[in-house]
């Protein structure tokens, strides 16, 4: 039977040692990290500041990893062509940052920049309100990040109510690409991966882990048992 999805396992680079970015991305993806997982964070929409296009820029010439990049900004538009100079390769937006008319425009904007559209919902955010976007063909959306804490810091707990949403999408949309954030490690991954999630961020757990391979290994061989 042909997998719907496949497991795509994202180290949240915020847990990495940020005075030494590329080097750290970079053994990520030795250690088997499919996609380099970037928060960026306006100190507006959210509370905490990151990093933006300009580090960005700086680490797209220093590693080959896909970078997945999730806005937590007030006006993603805005940052629409300086991401897509950094080269940076997915673009998640949250969906309560852009008045509904935007949203449409928005995404197809983001492909026409060479990025791929990702639509991230808060955990107060009903999931019904993607199916929309989802249902039509002119509104490209490759995948949906739902966030299994509140969007803004790292380290706090799991939040084992959102899976209701993933169960909806993965049901409703069984090829989408289905990423959870907030949270993740070997007491929770099979919680989200029975649910459909299949698109797994994690940061203190793989970037503190005595063997970050392994934990790597763990999170995908979870994903694997579940995504049908």
């Amino acid at each position: 039977k042909k997998k719907m999805v496949n497991p795509i396992i994202c180290p949240s680079v915020l847990s990495s040692d940020l005075s030494n970015l590329a080097n750290e991305c970079n053994q990520m993806l030795q250690f088997g990290a499919d996609w380099l997982h970037m928060d960026v964070m306006d100190g507006h929409f959210v509370n905490n500041l990151t990093f933006g296009p300009p580090i960005l820029k700086c680490l797209r010439k220093n590693t080959i990893g896909y970078l997945d990049c999730h806005l937590m900004v007030s006006n993603p538009k805005k940052w629409l062509k300086p991401m897509a100079e950094a080269k940076v390769d997915g673009f998640t937006f949250h969906l309560e940052s852009v008045s509904e008319s935007e949203v449409g425009e928005l995404c197809q904007s983001i492909h026409k920049n060479s990025m791929k559209v990702g639509i991230a919902l808060k955990p107060g955010t009903k999931v019904e309100l993607l199916f929309k976007y989802l249902d039509d063909p002119n509104v490209p959306v490759d995948m949906v990040l739902i966030m299994t804490v509140e969007p803004g810091f790292g380290g706090q707990k799991f939040m084992g109510e959102m899976m209701e949403k993933v169960k909806t999408l993965r049901s409703k949309y069984p090829q989408l690409n289905i990423q959870v954030d907030g949270g993740l490690n070997d007491k929770t991954i099979e919680t989200a991966a029975t649910a459909g999630a299949n698109v797994i961020v994690a940061g203190s757990f793989i970037f503190k882990a005595e063997n970050p391979s392994e934990a790597i290994c763990m999170l995908r061989t979870e994903v694997n048992k579940h995504c049908q």
